[in-house]
């Protein structure tokens, strides 16, 4: 399989050295990101694009065509991908009969047109390979005729020296910078709406971004938000190394809470956090920290408000989605994947302040703090778990402790399948004639309740990772009617 994959506008325009420089560290995305899922692939870098091939006989996963597209247009820095076909050629009436056949059947009952980009000297122009090929098909297949304004499909064919790409399909890349061609961030995440997509805006950009997360609510607050992150990295990021953070927040909690006024706690949390933040990000060595804030959302996101956070720290504080409305963050949630993350998130912060002030007091905010005992920032971060964000699925495996992984179904155990619709679909879970169910990971949580709690649920999923998190969350809240069902086989299971 060969790709041309088509660099993002922005980096083209640079000096040719910040290009070159950007280009290379593409290319060692590309390898590393494949490289992980276990597909060995070529890569010769162009001037404005990167020819990538597919190498099938040594890689130690089979994979689709499909497959490879997919992984590509997730990677920063790819404006767009052209799956293609190259060959050799001897003229341009060589070029015409290697484009019908390819072509020939598939402009029945279509209008076409056909657009060329050449480099090289072959003596002829792009504009007489469009006719010559163009009028060969229109003559000798059947078709609805030639239209270059608004064709039902438009052929597009590269001509570099001695070869043709003829392009079979053309996919929209991720865009934005490579990751680590611009500098490293630390996002705040919560495990909301918010903060996953303005990681994924910093992740796009180019950057590194390593997860902080202030755990206000236990176990199953935690594990979400690390379910959430894990998939912002593997599905977007996994070319680089990174750190998920945890810093143990409940003491400060109940500091706030029991000594501040109730009108600004939602800003003493917030310049608490910054506090505990701007320490960690010294001790990784970044610069800057991103939030998810949006101007106006809550009381806390006010200029004002906001203006009185920012004061607390030195560190640059970044705000991607300041003025994006809250159904755009939501709509782009949906579209990174974590809608489904945040909307079963326990939300904590709503308790922190009774009638906030929307223009919070520097004066009134620091007397206020005097109150507070600041060594536990310090504690909180001298107690902060590190870990790199590959361990979360071994993590997860060493929390789960009691919880059963089985291969057999027993007479009163249903399994349930907790995958989203679309990989349903794509590989149905056979479990014979015995009983199951299909409820999205992300639905778990609500509909789980409701079962018989008589029975024993054996959660599926195609690597055992998102079914030994859920696991995790319902032994947490009392279930324990739960284990893992790991099939033996690919094609049946094992039934007692």
């Amino acid at each position: 399989m060969k790709y041309i994959i088509k660099l993002f506008p922005e980096m083209i325009v640079k000096s040719k050295s910040v290009r070159q420089r950007m280009t290379k560290v593409l290319q060692s995305n590309i390898r590393n990101v494949f490289s992980r899922k276990g597909i060995v692939v070529h890569i010769r870098i162009d001037w404005d694009k990167l020819i990538v091939r597919t190498a099938e006989e040594e890689s130690s996963v089979q994979f689709t065509a499909e497959q490879v597209n997919k992984i590509l247009t997730e990677i920063p820095g790819i404006h767009s991908v052209l799956s293609v076909e190259e060959y050799d050629f001897t003229d341009l009436h060589d070029i015409y009969e290697k484009t019908a056949a390819v072509y020939g059947e598939v402009i029945a009952d279509k209008t076409f047109c056909v657009r060329v980009k050449r480099k090289g000297n072959q003596g002829f122009t792009s504009i007489e390979v469009e006719r010559y090929v163009g009028g060969g098909l229109n003559q000798n297949f059947p078709s609805k005729g030639v239209n270059l304004k608004n064709p039902d499909l438009t052929i597009k064919l590269e001509i570099d020296n001695d070869k043709m790409y003829l392009i079979t399909n053309i996919s929209k890349g991720l865009g934005g910078y490579p990751i680590s061609t611009q500098e490293d961030v630390l996002s705040l995440i919560s495990g909301g709406f918010d903060s996953g997509v303005s990681t994924y805006s910093f992740i796009r950009r180019g950057c590194r971004v390593h997860y902080l997360f202030f755990n206000m609510g236990g176990n199953t607050h935690e594990i979400g938000v690390k379910q959430e992150s894990y998939y912002l990295w593997e599905r977007f990021a996994c070319s680089h190394k990174v750190r998920f953070i945890t810093i143990p927040f409940e003491k400060i909690i109940g500091e706030i809470l029991t000594k501040t006024d109730h009108s600004i706690r939602g800003v003493v949390l917030k310049r608490m956090m910054m506090r505990c933040a701007s320490e960690v990000a010294k001790r990784l060595h970044v610069d800057a920290l991103v939030t998810g804030e949006s101007l106006g959302q809550v009381s806390s996101q006010t200029l004002t408000n906001l203006s009185v956070i920012d004061r607390v720290t030195d560190t640059l504080i970044l705000r991607p989605l300041i003025c994006s409305d809250k159904q755009d963050i939501i709509d782009e949630a949906r579209f990174i994947g974590t809608a489904h993350f945040a909307e079963s998130m326990p939300e904590y912060c709503g308790v922190i302040s009774d009638k906030p002030t929307v223009k919070a007091n520097i004066n009134f905010v620091e007397e206020q703090e005097a109150l507070v005992d600041m060594s536990l920032v310090e504690d909180a971060v001298n107690s902060s778990k590190w870990m790199d964000i590959r361990d979360i699925p071994e993590d997860t495996k060493k929390t789960i402790g009691e919880v059963e992984v089985t291969a057999y179904i027993g007479l009163n155990d249903v399994v349930i399948d907790i995958r989203a619709q679309d990989e349903i679909e794509k590989k149905p879970l056979n479990v014979q004639d015995r009983e199951h169910l299909e409820i999205p990971f992300f639905k778990l949580a609500t509909e789980f309740p409701k079962l018989d709690r008589l029975k024993t649920y054996l959660l599926y999923c195609d690597q055992g990772v998102m079914s030994k998190m859920q696991a995790i969350y319902l032994k947490d809240q009392g279930y324990q009617n739960v284990k893992i069902y790991r099939q033996e086989d690919k094609n049946s299971c094992s039934i007692r």
